[in-house]
């Protein structure tokens, strides 16, 4: 069992950079691959990006590359996302997720755990 607490939303223009955090608590945190979702309004959740439990191996949806990073700290049991560049469209939901370390990919059904999300708006 992991819990996963998501912080760092906010409203924010269109340019601008966020940095959103993860905080893991419970089972070992470095014993899970880790995933950034989101979801705006009317819309379906969607992946944005994914790091393997080394921190080793990235994944990141084509919206969104070039301008978000993922990272992780096993040692604070804390992911991020760092979010540069935003753009209206960014605007969501964005949750965190733990999957298995068998699990690495961008299929929302295979993440076990997710946070309770944080909302990003993004003004134009």
């Amino acid at each position: 069992q992991v819990q996963l607490v998501e912080s760092g939303g906010g409203l924010v223009q269109a340019g601008d950079s966020l940095r959103l955090s993860c905080a893991a608590s419970g089972r070992t945190f470095s014993s899970y691959n880790m995933g950034w979702f989101r979801q705006a309004p009317g819309k379906e959740r969607e992946f944005v990006a994914a790091i393997r439990w080394s921190g080793g191996s990235t994944l990141f949806a084509d919206s969104v590359k070039g301008r978000f990073t993922i990272s992780r700290d096993n040692a604070k049991n804390t992911v991020y996302l760092q979010m540069n560049s935003l753009k209206p469209e960014d605007t969501a939901v964005y949750y965190c997720a733990a999957s298995p370390l068998g699990i690495f990919n961008a299929r929302a059904y295979e993440y076990g755990y997710w946070g309770q999300g944080t909302q990003v708006t993004v003004s134009s």
